[in-house]
């Protein structure tokens, strides 16, 4: 390409490059009224009636906004921030009328006592047992349901997707007695009945919550399958016939091509499962009599601290001074979802605003 050629080829483009802005200097708020008094007098009464409230509306909704923001943030936060003051402070200071927010003195002692009245350490790795490994199975089988949903056709489509909803919709009560009785004589295909008499107890037993994560109808199965579709129907179709292209079948090309670019939905997602299996006590209480886990534990903390701190009620304990070990229990149950979040929270935002829940 000659030089005269490339010169023309560049005036022609110029021509399509949008203007660079010119930054307006910065005025003062003397010259932005003596500004909007010379605008007001080229307009019509009515027009300067409009312009006259838009500019007190202007001025007010920041004001109001900021308002509203902090009493959100207060009424968000003030439980935090409850629980972390009663938690290091001793039990006598709860009856001072004095202390609001701030303790005289620190203390350690209830973080102790709730870690021994919670056996926390093996209660935590029981808990983390359960808890990841069940949400990264059902990550996992959600995914593949919503991939399925967002990406073929088959017969009892709708039907199905409309029972995936429902999954949402329906209360996860109503459906407890059919599971606890279909867990407690299991009995598989009717063939381990039929030969020994007998059935399969699986209660309290970790399959009670792998089974159900297993098959996508783990807690919240139907709302992560519906954040699967939505974010496998927001690719592009194109990456999947290139795949096909090259020769992929579609498990291969949804392990390598899919799931890469839907990296933060999968975060999202486990993070989500994670929180939900945590703070779970429902579900465990029907499956589980005597396993330990830190939302059940935590439900029973009151009868645990009688028992082992307060020396089976020997030791004189009134209602308001216990609110310090409560705190304290809460504070060490919620500290791993409160750390895990801090580190990952970019991705989970990210991933709600790609999986469909924004805006569809």
């Amino acid at each position: 390409m000659s030089a005269d050629t490339k010169k023309a080829l560049s005036g022609f483009l110029n021509k399509f490059k949008p203007e660079p802005k010119v930054k307006e200097p910065k005025l003062s708020r003397k010259e932005r009224n003596e500004r909007f008094k010379k605008r007001l007098e080229s307009l019509t009464p009515e027009e300067q009636r409009y312009l006259k409230r838009k500019r007190v509306f202007d001025t007010v909704w920041p004001i109001c906004r900021g308002l509203i923001v902090f009493g959100l943030c207060f009424v968000i936060l003030y439980p935090l921030i409850f629980m972390i003051s009663s938690a290091f402070r001793p039990r006598a200071e709860m009856n001072d009328p004095t202390i609001l927010w701030i303790p005289k003195t620190f203390t350690l002692s209830n973080i102790k006592d709730v870690i021994l009245a919670m056996d926390y350490w093996n209660t935590l790795a029981n808990t983390l047992v359960i808890n990841i490994g069940c949400s990264i199975v059902q990550v996992l089988t959600c995914a593949l349901t919503g991939y399925g949903f967002a990406r073929f056709k088959f017969k009892g489509k709708n039907i199905l997707f409309f029972i995936v909803i429902l999954m949402i919709l329906v209360p996860s009560q109503i459906i407890l007695i059919p599971q606890y009785m279909f867990f407690r004589y299991f009995n598989p295909f009717g063939i381990y009945h039929a030969i020994t008499g007998e059935y399969i107890n699986l209660i309290n037993t970790a399959v009670t919550m792998y089974m159900p994560a297993i098959t996508a109808n783990g807690i919240r199965a139907g709302l992560f399958i519906f954040l699967f579709r939505q974010s496998f129907r927001g690719l592009p179709k194109e990456l999947e016939d290139a795949a096909y292209l090259d020769g992929c079948s579609p498990f291969r090309t949804f392990v390598q091509v899919m799931v890469p670019n839907a990296g933060s939905t999968f975060l999202t997602v486990f993070l989500l499962s994670v929180v939900w299996y945590w703070n779970d006590y429902y579900v465990s209480t029907s499956f589980f009599t005597d396993n330990k886990t830190i939302a059940l534990m935590l439900k029973n903390l009151d009868a645990n601290l009688t028992r082992i701190i307060f020396d089976n009620g020997n030791v004189q304990v009134n209602i308001r001074e216990i609110i310090v070990w409560m705190e304290a229990g809460c504070l060490i149950s919620i500290l791993p979802m409160l750390i895990m979040y801090i580190f990952l929270q970019k991705n989970f935002t990210e991933g709600i605003a790609r999986s469909g829940l924004t805006g569809m």
